[in-house]
């Protein structure tokens, strides 16, 4: 993430310009994805009012925040507060919109039946679309041992992706994830 700073009104202290952009590049983390993200900072002074303006762009996303107050280390935490409520709205936002989404997983039953030729081929007999609940691993085993069936599909809460646990011929259970 790019950072740029405009001064006016006022020469900065070494001290100010670290303190700012330490504080300012914290929101690095939530433009991870998004290196050409751009954070424009814009601190002003007039008479006793310090002034910060802020403005972040980035791949969907354009956030600004304005503080002031009689302090420009005080505007600095102030308007950085601002944003990272901001961002951290903009990231439970997009983590809803994935989830509620939902993956819808499709099962299928099929069956092998002899064409005329003694050939086998697979027929379709029934297909079955739902939306697997979020849990984590050890309650889908709870769940499994309190059924008879031989699999479950469920979204793993941990890392948000579909996982299968299974029943083992030894009675314990397996796990598939597939991101791993």
């Amino acid at each position: 993430m790019r950072i740029v700073f405009n001064f006016k009104n006022f020469d900065p202290s070494d001290h100010l310009r670290k303190y700012a952009k330490d504080r300012f590049g914290k929101l690095g983390k939530f433009m991870a994805g998004t290196p050409d993200a751009e954070l424009q900072v814009n601190l002003e002074v007039e008479k006793f009012r310090h002034i910060a303006d802020v403005v972040l762009t980035g791949k969907n996303v354009h956030i600004s925040a304005r503080e002031d107050s009689e302090d420009m280390y005080s505007t600095v935490d102030m308007v950085w507060d601002k944003l990272e409520a901001q961002m951290r709205k903009v990231r439970d936002k997009d983590k809803s919109k994935r989830k509620a989404g939902g993956e819808t997983v499709r099962m299928d039953v099929i069956s092998f039946d002899e064409d005329t030729s003694g050939k086998r081929r697979q027929s379709i007999q029934q297909t079955d679309h739902f939306e697997p609940k979020p849990m984590v691993v050890e309650e889908a085993a709870m769940q499994l041992g309190k059924t008879e069936n031989e699999f479950l599909v469920f979204l793993n809460a941990e890392n948000e992706r579909v996982n299968v646990i299974y029943r083992r011929k030894t009675g314990d259970f397996g796990l598939i994830d597939p991101g791993v």
